[in-house]
């Protein structure tokens, strides 16, 4: 398997704006499985740019579609301190709560070092360091597609 691109933030902000800009003009009105896709993708986008903005740490952004039908997309980030991995769900439950109107379910506590944000068709796993290389998410699922890496 070859080795993700990393990317600078402006980067992956234009990245984000060419796949959406291509992607919405091909929409019709009844290509619905096409726009969950989209979705459910901006979805993770949004939650990728509030991980970024709070300062989480190793933030990857998996395509799990081809392998499992448990969710479309994971988001997985580090965060260095309790109360870090508190403030970064919060933030993420706000964010995508205001933009896209979307309630999660939260699972996990941050004294434990992993919580779990989870909006059905992405799942956004906080992690601490430690608990984050003893699960090894990354290896446990090494055949989803590694859509963005930002570090």
């Amino acid at each position: 398997m070859s080795k993700p691109f990393t990317f600078s933030r402006a980067i992956y902000n234009q990245v984000v704006r060419f796949i959406v800009k291509c992607s919405l003009p091909r929409l019709g009105k009844l290509n619905f499985e096409r726009r969950k896709i989209l979705n459910s993708l901006e979805i993770a986008h949004t939650v990728v740019d509030i991980l970024e903005e709070k300062k989480g740490e190793d933030i990857l952004l998996l395509d799990i579609r081809d392998i499992t039908t448990i969710s479309d997309y994971f988001v997985i980030c580090s965060g260095t301190s309790d109360r870090m991995l508190n403030a970064l769900a919060d933030a993420v439950q706000r964010e995508v709560r205001s933009e896209h109107h979307l309630h999660s379910r939260i699972e996990g506590d941050p004294q434990t070092g992993w919580v779990l944000v989870d909006y059905g068709s992405v799942i956004v796993h906080l992690f601490a360091p430690d608990r984050r290389d003893f699960y090894r998410l990354e290896e446990l699922w090494n055949e989803g597609k590694v859509v963005l890496r930002l570090q």
